[in-house]
């Protein structure tokens, strides 16, 4: 099967924008780029692209596919089928704003991604942990003070909560066995969980490093949740892939972690939309929530900026699934504000992202990638922030397939 697009302007996180461009696409796969007439099949399908702009599909390097809002009373009242029943939904929203691949960083198990691959229903192509590992009374321990265990359980899908050396390497058999791709390690405190504080580090650095001795048996990466900057130095020590959020970084740690070649996702979208738009009413710990956030917000920003100023390689990250799915590219407009050209903050969700995830095959649209792409008719590089808005994205195309539009 052929589809031909014709007349689009292709946007490349390298070389910039290439006008008037035809493009030619044979099962999942793009065949040809070309200025020039592209010569087809008699039964080729056409589309007119209408002089727009045609960029990769986006990738999401932190993301909750199944979640929404991770509200222990939603867990507590809902039969366990409502929890994947959410990936339906949740996944067109993340396709229809441009996404076309995530990294889950918690909730998706390999049930999930089967069924994306066997095509049950629309959603991005997914990479999963399954579940982060967590100290006890850590982030993500979601063992109330009453003694009510409030984290998702049932078969194949392993508990994330280990304590000491053995623990931790066991744990991290555990969730490769259910079918991570990569390993999710909560290494700070957090801001939704209510014991404990973003500043304070967690895991020890002989457990850390035998979480990333162990993964790499099966080269595997490990990614760490850190918003502590003693915790995100341990991690860099220990030969963490990436550090999530990243909060306190300073510019001492952020050459360290250059020259260590560790990845920052930095995740601004999620604080930033949660203290604007607060919790829900019955949330009866959203006052202390609130005041973690109003603390966050105000140095994450300028943390981050310290971060880019130094060389930090930077892909982008929503935690979507925290937040309401569907905005993920709202975060774009974040990274141009840390000083990023528009050019520079589509590659952090394209080209660099496919990197991270060590894809060779999507992140641009070129002749043997895969067909992952997205039209718009307002021109991104001039202002990425139009991509906010999934209006302005009027058709998506993952493996060849029209998706959306």
């Amino acid at each position: 099967m052929q589809t031909l697009i014709e007349n689009v302007n292709i946007i490349s996180p390298d070389d910039g924008l290439k006008a008037g461009q035809n493009i030619l696409i044979e099962g999942k796969n793009i065949a040809e780029v070309s200025s020039k007439k592209i010569h087809t099949k008699s039964s080729v399908k056409v589309i007119d692209g209408e002089d727009n702009f045609v960029l990769p599909g986006f990738i999401d390097c932190h993301t909750h596919i199944l979640a929404k809002g991770f509200h222990k009373e939603e867990n507590m009242a809902n039969p366990l089928a409502i929890h994947f029943y959410n990936a339906v939904p949740h996944s067109k929203q993340t396709l229809d704003a441009g996404v076309t691949t995530v990294r889950d960083c918690g909730s998706a198990d390999l049930g999930v991604k089967l069924a994306q691959e066997k095509g049950l229903f629309p959603a991005p192509k997914i990479e999963i942990c399954v579940t982060p590992l967590m100290i006890t009374g850590g982030h993500f321990d979601l063992m109330l003070p009453s003694g009510f265990d409030m984290e998702i359980m049932y078969p194949g899908f392993p508990k994330g909560r280990c304590d000491g050396v053995s623990e931790v390497v066991k744990k991290t058999r555990e969730v490769k066995r259910a079918g991570a791709d990569f390993i999710k390690v909560m290494c700070s405190g957090g801001v939704l969980t209510t014991n404990t504080s973003p500043q304070f580090s967690q895991f020890s650095l002989k457990e850390l490093k035998s979480i990333v001795c162990e993964a790499r048996s099966t080269a595997s990466k490990v990614s760490a949740h850190c918003h502590s900057l003693e915790g995100i130095n341990k991690c860099i020590d220990a030969g963490f892939s990436s550090i999530e959020h990243g909060t306190f970084i300073d510019r001492k740690t952020s050459r360290k972690m250059r020259e260590n070649n560790v990845t920052l996702v930095p995740t601004l979208l999620v604080h930033q939309y949660l203290y604007e738009n607060g919790f829900p009413i019955w949330d009866s710990y959203a006052d202390e929530k609130i005041s973690k956030l109003g603390e966050i917000v105000k140095v994450h920003r300028e943390n981050i900026q310290t971060a880019y100023e130094e060389g930090v390689n930077i892909v982008m990250g929503t935690d979507s699934g925290v937040i309401p799915h569907g905005h993920n590219l709202s975060e774009l407009a974040n990274l141009a504000d840390l000083g990023m050209s528009n050019r520079e903050a589509i590659a952090c969700a394209t080209s660099k992202a496919a990197e991270f995830l060590g894809k060779d095959d999507i992140g641009y649209v070129k002749k043997n990638f895969t067909a992952d792409m997205i039209f718009t008719d307002k021109n991104p590089l001039d202002d990425a922030g139009v991509l906010s808005d999934s209006d302005n994205i009027l058709k998506v195309i993952q493996d060849g397939i029209i998706v959306k539009g």
